[in-house]
C-alpha cells in the first residue's frame, strides 16, 4: 500500500499529514474468479471499516 496524499494536496479530501488517498496492489489466486467489483469489495473489507472511513480515495489494483 502506498500513501499518495501528498499528491493530491489542494484537492478534496485531503489534510495535513497525509493518509488520505492511498493505492494498494494485490495478487492472490481467490481475486482470479472474482468481478471487479467483488475484488474491491473483498480489499475494503480486508482493510476493515475503521480504515475505510480514515480514507478519502483508495485506488485498487486486484488480481488473481
Amino acid at each position: 500500500m502506498a500513501d499518495e496524499s501528498e499528491s493530491h494536496r489542494g484537492h478534496a479530501g485531503w489534510r495535513e499529514g497525509g493518509e488520505t488517498h492511498f493505492r494498494v496492489r494485490i495478487r492472490a489466486s481467490e481475486l482470479g474468479p472474482m468481478s471487479r467489483l467483488a475484488r474491491h469489495r473483498a480489499v475494503h473489507a480486508a482493510l476493515g471499516p475503521e480504515l475505510m472511513a480514515r480514507l478519502h480515495a483508495l485506488a485498487v489494483d486486484a488480481a488473481g
